[in-house]
């Protein structure tokens, strides 16, 4: 575990304060607790799940042109012109 350091507003540390002593759990617990529900909740995906995401995307448009990504710009004109 790595050990780090946070500054709160008064108010904000009483309210967490009190909170972890209503709970019976330590103030550093129920701050592991809120960041681990804030990621859950949250999109924030690692790099991983974005490469998968973006390999999965590869192929899903099809256009039947074998040489599309070397002449893009001849079909690109050829489309323009219909």
């Amino acid at each position: 575990m790595v050990r780090t350091q946070i500054q709160l507003p008064d108010q904000l540390a009483a309210k967490l304060r009190r909170m972890a002593e209503d709970q019976h759990v330590s103030m550093a617990g129920l701050i592991r607790t809120a960041i681990t529900r804030f990621f859950e909740a949250s999109s924030v995906q690692d790099v991983e799940q974005r490469y998968a995401r973006a390999a999965s995307a590869a192929g899903s448009c099809a256009s039947g042109r074998g040489d599309l990504s070397a002449d893009h710009d001849a079909h690109f004109a050829e489309a323009s012109r219909s």
